[in-house]
């Protein structure tokens, strides 16, 4: 992503700049959490985003390099997007908002068992949630998801 001449070069801006409006951020969630890759899939979820929307932003995320486009190996008609490695540099980011939002929200549904279980193991959990994601996966949904990992090992 390049900065237009006259921008803050504050790093901060710079995230912003890439990242930084909500509907990017949960169409980073629903990869990372949810194993959601094509556009059907993301225009399914709760915050009912629009298809003009929706369109806009992933191709954003395109091009500054977050999402990679591809044709999806079951439907080869259908696009799949998935993180590139900097998309993948967003989990620990995404990791922190949960926590931060669960401590804060009266209101979240985010399991407190989880919450604390990547607290405590914060860099063996972003290490699997990486990994996973990496490779097509997600934390909480499929048989190799992140959650499913975790219950193996509780068994």
């Amino acid at each position: 992503m390049k900065r237009a001449s006259g921008k803050s070069t504050c790093p901060v801006n710079f995230g912003l700049e890439a990242f930084g409006d909500p509907w990017s951020l949960l169409v980073v969630r629903d990869v990372v959490y949810f194993g959601k890759h094509t556009f059907n899939e993301f225009l399914a979820s709760d915050e009912a985003i629009s298809p003009s929307v929706l369109s806009a932003r992933l191709d954003s995320l395109t091009d500054a390099g977050i999402l990679r486009r591809s044709c999806d190996p079951a439907d080869r008609r259908r696009v799949r997007y998935d993180l590139t490695e900097r998309g993948l540099g967003l989990i620990p980011i995404m990791v922190e908002i949960a926590e931060w939002s669960a401590a804060h929200d009266p209101d979240t549904v985010a399991p407190a068992d989880w919450i604390a279980l990547v607290h405590e193991n914060k860099p063996e959990m972003l290490r699997r949630y990486t990994e996973t994601v990496r490779r097509g996966g997600s934390v909480f949904v499929g048989e190799d998801s992140v959650a499913a990992q975790v219950e193996a090992v509780r068994v």
